[in-house]
């Protein structure tokens, strides 16, 4: 059974980490009502390497380009500062308030109202006329990717979406739909991986070899549902916008809250 939980867990941890719905929130919630038992949460991060392998074989071509371009491009090379820039405030928040983060707001309560919360943000997002300055997510000026690096840090609460928070960043501060999610998925690769060396340099000790094996299984699930988002969700935003996913949060956070007060 708890293979049978981890599959599904990697399933929802594929289809949902590069949408704006919160992948972390989602498990959370789910292997609350499924009795999934994840030692000191690691389960729900460590898994996120599979949706980090996904993007890197859909972008390998891209990334190829942008580093062989680095000794001779400009560009290419304030792009790669831009991410280091954008990464940094993440890396720092996440080292100091970890403890707190995975103790206090790993909490299905707290995963419920952002849910909602964002929800009706995005609803808001998605109705206001943005002028985008920015078509190209390799060309934003610096200050951009620092300002979308600062706004990322919120999404240290679970049930907020780190895909959702840069990609709103990144359209408030003039970025188009699709510049501002392709982004949001450059800037996933060091932050998710960073998390995942981090939770695991802080955490293997507690781990035993049956947890390893439920972490293998998400790890794989998580990487073919991956795959499946990533190479759809760009075209998908550019022309529908994300009012699916709002009204996807808000009814996932309504009917969690309504389960957690009926039954615990």
């Amino acid at each position: 059974m708890e293979y049978l939980q981890a599959a599904l867990l990697g399933v929802v941890e594929g289809l949902t980490e590069f949408l704006p719905v919160s992948s972390t929130g989602h498990l959370l919630l789910l292997g609350h009502f499924i009795g999934f038992n994840s030692p000191t949460r690691t389960f729900e991060v460590l898994i996120q390497l599979g949706a980090i392998l996904a993007i890197l074989l859909v972008y390998a071509r891209r990334l190829i380009d942008i580093a062989k371009a680095l000794p001779t491009s400009p560009q290419a090379r304030r792009f790669v500062i831009g991410v280091l820039v954008a990464f940094l405030p993440a890396a720092l928040f996440g080292a100091l308030f970890h403890g707190f983060i995975k103790g206090v707001l790993f909490n299905p309560y707290v995963v419920c109202f952002t849910l909602i919360g964002g929800g009706l943000i995005l609803l808001v997002v998605d109705e206001y006329s943005f002028e985008p300055k920015y078509t190209d997510a390799t060309a934003f000026p610096l200050s951009v990717y620092a300002k979308i690096g600062f706004i990322q840090c919120i999404a240290m609460i679970p049930g907020v979406s780190r895909s959702g928070a840069t990609i709103v960043g990144g359209l408030l501060l003039g970025a188009d739909k699709r510049s501002a999610a392709e982004f949001s998925f450059f800037l996933a690769m060091p932050t998710m991986a960073g998390a995942f060396v981090y939770d695991l340099f802080k955490n293997y000790r507690y781990l035993s070899f049956d947890d390893g094996a439920l972490i293998l299984i998400g790890f794989i699930f998580a990487f073919g549902a991956g795959l499946f988002v990533v190479r759809g969700f760009l075209d998908y935003i550019s022309r529908h916008g994300f009012m699916p996913f709002a009204w996807w949060r808000i009814i996932v956070g309504s009917v969690g809250l309504a389960g957690l007060f009926a039954f615990g």
